[in-house]
């Protein structure tokens, strides 16, 4: 399941990042990696920030498409 469907609150974790070597190389280097928990804090109309390793970040819908978790 695609990160962006989860809701708010929940926490799962990383079994994938699909894209190109670029998109996978970029997620990497934020932490997306397979195995990382990561937990939805907020959700704008598909744009999420996430909790990550301790840390908050900001994904558009594109990205948060293609993490599967």
């Amino acid at each position: 399941m695609p990160l962006s469907m989860l809701g708010v609150g929940v926490t799962r974790k990383i079994n994938a990042v699909n894209g190109d070597d670029a998109v996978r190389k970029h997620l990497a280097e934020l932490g997306f990696v397979e195995g990382a928990e990561v937990e939805v804090i907020a959700d704008n109309g598909g744009n999420l920030i996430v909790g990550l390793y301790g840390s908050r970040l900001a994904l558009n819908a594109d990205l948060a498409r293609r993490i599967l978790v």
